[in-house]
């Protein structure tokens, strides 16, 4: 039997394969992919709202250090914050081709709190977080606070731990801080209170304990600077507006708490403040609970029923307006006054009168607590 020779492939054939079909397949596909590039780099909301209909919308994403470029991409993507975790994996390879090409090492992406929107595209999300821009956090530290109530709110905020804080107040800050009084076993009264916006990631104590320093420095210190008050050193001014603080409750008893203060301290008279004796036993007196006998007749550096004169520290941090009370107290002849448990007080020129005053708030606190059910 006679063998057929195989058919082989015209001329024509092969040009047509080569030099027409080939290249089309490779045009499509390209054109192809770089439509999906196009679709999947786009942010997901293309439109943004017109000015009116508010403000752009953002989600709030916390990336945990460690985390993995592709689980970032998978948990951005399940945010939908970025429409493919694909198209994600392929710009971190070619960040990453961009760094050994220019032979600068590629940068990593950074842990913290993003607050990012899905009206930003890809590159945008990845450029953001690549360069750490973590939302700030917003501390409130309220008038009248002490450094353990501090303490407690910043270990209750997840930033360190409550002792980290107390410890970074009781180091020496007086080279950096020239103008705090000399011997202070710790900075209470001069972490100066306000809203302060830190980063989400890697605050540290010692952070927070020079931001507020900072502001002392620049809000309150002047104000001392400039009165140069001759009675009160800059320490015995921030302990006693920090007492005032405790005890003032409506703005405009401020400086008449203040009056009847320097007018006790001027007269030699103990200053019997309940606030120092809560200070000095860490305690807290209520309306139902106030301080018993015992309680104000137990020693401590700070209870100013038994020491005369101004305890060995501030009790807190006065705001502003206790500050500004102590400076300008007002002239007055009371020596007493009495809170009437909804924030006004009574004042009193003797002590008869004053105990009359106690008295008879004691007597109207015991009958609103028998009226209820």
């Amino acid at each position: 039997m006679t063998e057929r020779p195989l058919d082989r492939p015209q001329p024509r054939s092969r040009w047509l394969f080569y030099g027409l079909i080939l290249p089309a397949i490779v045009g499509v596909s390209l054109w192809q992919g770089w439509r999906w590039w196009a679709w999947a780099s786009q942010p997901v909301l293309v439109t943004v709202p017109a000015a009116g209909d508010g403000e752009p919308p953002t989600v709030r994403i916390r990336i945990e250090p460690g985390t993995p470029a592709q689980q970032i991409g998978a948990d951005l993507a399940a945010a939908n914050l970025i429409r493919s975790a694909t198209a994600w994996s392929l710009w971190v390879r070619w960040h990453h081709l961009q760094g050994m090409l220019t032979g600068e090492p590629a940068r990593s992406f950074q842990a913290g709190t993003y607050e990012l929107s899905p009206t930003q595209p890809l590159a945008a999300i990845a450029a953001q977080i690549l360069a750490g821009k973590t939302v700030a956090r917003r501390l409130t530290i309220p008038e009248g606070w002490s450094q353990q109530q501090m303490a407690a709110y910043f270990e209750a905020q997840g930033l360190f731990s409550a002792q980290a804080f107390l410890a970074a107040t009781q180091q020496s800050w007086s080279d950096q801080y020239p103008w705090l009084p000399k011997g202070l076993p710790h900075l209470e009264g001069f972490l100066f209170p306000d809203t302060y916006e830190v980063p989400e990631a890697a605050v540290t104590p010692d952070q927070i304990v020079r931001m507020m320093l900072d502001h002392f420095e620049a809000v309150a210190l002047p104000l001392y600077q400039q009165a140069q008050p001759p009675d009160l050193s800059l320490k015995d001014w921030v302990t006693l507006a920090s007492i005032v603080e405790k005890e003032a409750v409506l703005p405009a008893e401020r400086p008449l708490i203040a009056g009847v203060f320097m007018a006790r301290l001027r007269r030699g008279q103990r200053l019997e403040a309940d606030p120092t004796v809560e200070y000095g036993l860490g305690i807290q007196q209520t309306p139902d609970q106030p301080l018993t006998l015992a309680e104000v007749r137990t020693p401590s550096p700070y209870n100013t029923y038994l020491n005369e004169g101004l305890p060995p520290t501030p009790i807190a941090s006065p705001g502003l307006a206790s500050l500004e009370a102590v400076l300008a107290p007002q002239e007055t002849d009371y020596l007493y006054f009495v809170a009437r448990y909804d924030g006004s007080h009574v004042f009193s020129r003797t002590l008869a009168e004053h105990e009359a005053a106690h008295a008879k708030i004691r007597a109207e606190q015991e009958a609103r607590q028998q009226s209820l059910p």
